[in-house]
């Protein structure tokens, strides 16, 4: 029964019913491999050829002319390089090993095939060895199933198609928050000036410097209970860390790890209240984001707390800026890693609006373009859900 399963995808497009077959990599392919040494370049090329760090150089030695699929290995790097190549191309390098599929299977469909669970496959591969990269033998003993080429086809077009709404996605992204600095830079005033470049009709007043500490109604950093007692760590106290921070859109909703109370009890911990900014201190030092939750933070953040929402937005946006043109870096104390202190987030200075309506207006604007962004970042991770989901059901 299992064999037979082994034999038929989960999720299979109308009018294919034969079973697929299995065969080693080798067997379906011609694998090629670079003859230059990793370091050397070829000035005046004509066509491209891949380096270590995947960017594309000029070459003419070693063409090819076919689609194929790329990897690295032999000892050089994790098997992390693996690329999808058509047309006219190079292989300079003695690290890079060409598959030029031509027995039945293209290229395309093995490209898809492989990235199915490629970081597991890539793990159990270098698990049988002593050293953590995936040599050539590793892929051309892999066992490969397939069916027939107009399957193959049938489902490379479905998947090709998914690929290209998720860069259509990951471009929009990237344009809005490229979009999204450059407001950035042209709503608040630059260095030494009062005003902005880009203002709101009907405000013409110089903002006013103001001291961070003096704009929310309570501020401090987090602590963290002791990491040897299981204990502090079964609780439902959302507990905020870099991880947390570094990884979301600027709003936080939930946390890898929670606390209990008597965890928050023990420690300098404190209930941070849902709509508070938290700035990291350390390690990603100026990264920020609003709660959306309760949650108590370690120390290596300071953490805002304003009764002006408004207000908590802008300065939210201000921040980011600073964040951006890495303002804190001066302020940062160097010893064995990079970090600010409380007193140096509370003495930040910044230049805001007098007016209460310029500074709604401004923070109504930004909120909007951030609400386009994780509208749009959520459309792409629904995509690579959905790949996901193709991969897993489209192959056997």
């Amino acid at each position: 029964m299992k064999d037979n399963q082994a034999k038929y995808p989960q999720l299979r497009f109308k009018g294919f019913t034969d079973p697929w077959e299995q065969r080693k990599t080798k067997e379906l392919c011609d694998i090629s491999t670079g003859k230059g040494n990793t370091q050397d370049k070829v000035e005046d090329g004509k066509y491209p050829f891949y380096v270590r760090s995947a960017t594309i150089e000029r070459s003419n030695e070693y063409l090819y002319d076919q689609e194929a699929v790329l990897t690295v290995g032999d000892g050089v790097g994790t098997g992390k390089v693996f690329h999808y190549v058509n047309g006219k191309y190079n292989l300079h390098q003695r690290v890079y090993r060409m598959f030029n599929f031509n027995h039945g299977v293209s290229a395309k469909y093995f490209y898809h095939y492989f990235s199915k669970n490629f970081y597991r496959r890539v793990m159990l591969m270098t698990a049988k060895t002593s050293v953590d990269s995936v040599r050539m033998e590793m892929i051309a003993d892999m066992k490969i199933k397939f069916p027939s080429p107009a399957e193959q086809e049938t489902i490379v077009s479905v998947l090709d198609g998914v690929d290209d709404l998720i860069s259509l996605h990951q471009r929009k992204l990237a344009k809005l928050k490229e979009l999204k600095q450059g407001y950035l830079q042209k709503l608040f005033p630059k260095n030494g000036a009062k005003v902005p470049e880009l203002r709101f009709a009907g405000f013409a007043d110089a903002w006013e410097e103001r001291k961070l500490s003096d704009l929310f109604i309570k501020g401090g950093s987090g602590g963290t209970p002791k990491s040897t007692n299981k204990a502090f760590y079964d609780g439902d106290i959302p507990f905020l860390g870099i991880s947390d921070i570094t990884k979301s859109n600027g709003f936080i909703n939930n946390t890898e790890k929670h606390i209990s109370s008597d965890g928050l009890n023990s420690s300098a911990a404190w209930i941070v209240s849902k709509g508070a900014i938290s700035l990291a201190m350390y390690a990603s030092v100026g990264k920020l984001a609003i709660l959306n939750i309760d949650a108590a933070t370690s120390q290596a953040f300071y953490n805002m707390i304003f009764d002006d929402y408004d207000l908590r937005d802008l300065v939210y946006q201000r921040l980011n800026k600073a964040n951006e043109l890495s303002e804190w870096n001066k302020l940062i104390s160097t010893g064995t890693q990079s970090n600010l202190n409380a007193d140096k987030v509370k003495n930040f200075q910044m230049y805001l609006p007098k007016n209460h309506d310029e500074i709604k207006l401004i923070s109504t604007f930004f909120k909007q373009i951030d609400n386009t962004i994780v509208l749009h970042q959520r459309k792409l991770e629904k995509l690579q859900e959905l790949k996901k989901g193709y991969l897993q059901k489209m192959f056997c």
